[in-house]
């Protein structure tokens, strides 16, 4: 009579054990759980201009340089922001003072400035080394960085060989603002990746 009661204990057991793993499977507890449907790609525009050409995020908008009269030691070719620019150069007297085209970056801003420098440079300078449409680049991130003068919290920089050395440089910077810096960083690097540059 003693094997009535284990056989009912392991039936009911056997029940429990089918409803928990019912239960499971119906959760999602499973290993082979979907996660949910991934954020899409940034719509993106395509600027070409100034000598080079690349892609960007249809939230960033171009603008040209305003640039005073006086000669100066760099030359800006544009400017993308999450938001209005203004010239980046005042006069006062015969001095004149350069800066960024944005005071402060509000959050999740973006600000990104391309230029060429005046002054001859026998190398890349400092970073990781890589490429940009093939020419010898080198690549600088910072937490802070000269951004944190206009409240960023990330900093990009790249230096690009555009003619053969020595010659002026073509520089890229990105000033980025939380929330959102990895969207922010993924975005300059395609940005990077999708660019062109003239024939020189």
């Amino acid at each position: 009579m003693a094997a009535r009661p284990t056989q009912r204990r392991l039936l009911l057991c056997a029940l429990a054990l089918l409803a928990l793993a019912s239960m499971t499977s119906a959760c999602g507890g499973g290993s082979n759980a979907k996660t949910g449907p991934k954020d899409p790609p940034p719509a993106l525009a395509t600027y070409t201009g100034s000598g080079l050409s690349f892609s960007y995020p249809v939230a960033w908008r171009a603008y040209t340089p305003v640039l005073p009269t006086v000669a100066l030691h760099f030359n800006p070719l544009v400017y993308l922001s999450t938001q209005p620019v203004h010239a980046p150069c005042s006069t006062k007297g015969n001095t004149t003072a350069c800066g960024f085209p944005i005071d402060h970056l509000q959050p999740g801003g973006v600000l990104v400035t391309w230029e060429t420098n005046g002054l001859l440079a026998t190398g890349v300078g400092p970073g990781p080394q890589i490429q940009v449409d093939g020419h010898p680049a080198a690549r600088q991130t910072k937490m802070g960085g000269e951004c944190r003068t206009i409240g960023a919290d990330e900093t990009i920089d790249v230096a690009i060989e555009t003619k053969p050395l020595p010659s002026a440089l073509t520089y890229f910077t990105a000033c980025l603002r939380g929330p959102g810096l990895a969207q922010a960083e993924e975005s300059v690097s395609k940005l990077l990746d999708s660019t062109t540059f003239a024939s020189q």
